[in-house]
């Protein structure tokens, strides 16, 4: 750290939401060149914390202070004015555009008329600097959840900023992208950029922070030196109690296949083919690994399966039905569950209430109904509150708007509602993408009932200790196609990241 003296200092901020405390008296404070992590549970005021330095919220009580001045951000242009930028969780991203225009937008470069040729160099600089691959010509809808998220590291670049606020950057980033991230975090830090970095996994806070602040229920814990604590110190501060790091898997026999997958060829949004004849199948009480680095073909599997994309040729079959091309509905009705990706755009209706999202899909049940299709609301309540309660929802009430909850709280919502519908298979594509370690611990014990129960599982995952820790067999995806098959009680990482890299038996494919 190359001063003692704060770049940015918080004096008792609070900040609530009707009668939700968000923050109360939270005070701490981040040095130049340093990188300090902010760590807790879903919903312990993390996010509600980094948006108030943003100026996206506006604080109800106590101080913040930038290069020793006391400030009032009111916006994010005041933020960005100062030389603040966030990066946020959920990405602000225009679609239809280009990566260039979306990094350009509302920014000097981008005036009267776009002066793409000047920014492009920048750009291309940036991407040169820190080793960032990326076609700045190509539209967002056309990029990887992963390659999004660079593209918002490189807006917050583009402008100078002297404190980078991430928030949950890695929730989106493969094993090796996380790497290449913190190399990068090293770089800016190196040359004198202060980096907030936001998030609940707590191995990412003892590699790469100088300094950590614990947040529960909306308060400070602690503030403490990196190199003093170790993952269950960090853990017991963030949910309060101690933390298993491992569920206890058992070894069972598992049935006949439920989900078969027989030659399956299927094109990307591209119009390129993203599934060259993947076979595979998932037998009942069983769960079914899928490894890969992002962009493999992961998205297109868990689409085409679930109905969602076309396939071109192949066949799936589910309870000995074939379901090629069925219409999602007609593939849920059999019993198939499905947690996506993206959780705001596919997961859900954000603007609609958490217990409308917790009945989507299943408001044709019938305790739901009565007389002329409507619904039963005291029904309705009863099914949303015992959710809320079993998945440990953190929401003020169960008609409270999904959006305004922490990201990992509308994931629980999802993943409640195809969990509580007793599936025959479920596939999950993420299904602990952006929660934090308590949270993890409660699902991944759902999933293995939920195995033990008789039902048969597919995860697509980023996370390799999540695949390793759950699965009984570990499929490898590379570039559309699975390329080997290991058993997670003897395979190692290396072995698994040599496949996920392409290189089977010595040779690169």
């Amino acid at each position: 750290m190359e001063s003692s003296t704060p770049l940015l200092q918080t004096i008792k901020l609070t900040k609530h939401f009707g009668g939700v405390i968000a923050n109360k008296d939270v005070s701490f404070d981040i040095k130049p060149g340093e990188i300090h992590c902010l760590l807790g549970e879903n919903g312990a005021g993390k996010t509600t914390l980094a948006e108030c330095l943003y100026g996206y919220y506006y604080p109800d009580g106590g101080e913040i202070w930038f290069k020793q001045e006391r400030v009032n951000i009111a916006s994010p242009h005041d933020a960005i004015k100062l030389g603040i930028g966030m990066v946020h969780q959920h990405f602000i991203l225009v679609r239809p555009l280009s990566v260039i225009e979306n990094i350009i937008v509302g920014t000097d470069a981008a005036q009267l008329f776009l002066n793409l040729s000047t920014a492009s160099k920048k750009v291309e600089q940036l991407c040169r600097d820190y080793d960032i691959s990326l076609d700045l010509s190509a539209k967002i809808w056309q990029l990887s959840v992963g390659e999004q998220q660079w593209v918002e590291i490189l807006k917050a670049l583009f402008v100078g900023i002297k404190l980078l606020i991430l928030d949950e950057p890695t929730a989106v980033l493969t094993p090796q992208e996380a790497e290449k991230l913190f190399v990068i975090l090293r770089k800016m830090k190196a040359s004198g950029l202060s980096i907030l970095f936001i998030t609940h996994k707590l191995h990412e806070v003892l590699e790469v922070s100088d300094r950590v602040t614990v947040l529960r229920k909306g308060e400070k814990v602690a503030t403490v030196f990196t190199p003093d604590v170790d993952r269950a110190e960090l853990a017991k501060m963030m949910v309060g109690r101690e933390v298993f790091f491992r569920v206890n898997k058992e070894t069972l026999q598992p049935g006949d296949p439920v989900l078969e997958v027989i030659n399956l060829r299927a094109k990307n949004d591209r119009g390129q083919e993203s599934l060259c004849g993947i076979s595979m199948n998932i037998r009942a009480g069983e769960i079914v690994g899928i490894a890969g680095i992002s962009g493999n073909g992961q998205k297109d599997l868990f689409e085409s399966i679930v109905g969602v994309k076309p396939v071109h040729s192949g066949n799936i079959r589910f309870s000995g039905q074939d379901i090629t091309n069925k219409p999602v509905h007609a593939i849920a009705s059999l019993g198939m569950a499905h947690i996506p990706e993206d959780r705001l755009k596919e997961g859900l209706v954000p603007e609609f209430s958490v217990a409308e999202n917790l009945m989507l899909g299943l408001h044709k049940h019938r305790f739901f109904k009565i007389w002329g299709g409507l619904v039963d609301a005291k029904e309705v309540k009863t099914f949303a509150d015992t959710c809320i309660k079993d998945f440990d929802i953190v929401t003020p009430s169960s008609g409270h708007t999904t959006r305004n909850l922490s990201g990992g709280n509308i994931q629980k919502v999802i993943i409640a509602r195809e969990l509580s519908g007793h599936p025959k298979c479920l596939v999950a594509n993420q299904p602990t993408r952006g929660l934090d370690v308590g949270a993890i611990e409660y699902v991944h014990t759902q999933l293995l009932n939920q195995c033990k129960a008789g039902t048969a599982i597919l995860i697509i995952s980023d996370d390799l200790d999540e695949i390793m820790n759950l699965a009984d067999r570990i499929l490898v995806i590379f570039k559309g196609r699975i390329v080997g098959e290991l058993d997670p009680q003897t395979a190692s990482r290396q072995e698994i990241g040599l496949l996920m890299a392409g290189c089977v038996d010595g040779e690169q494919l």
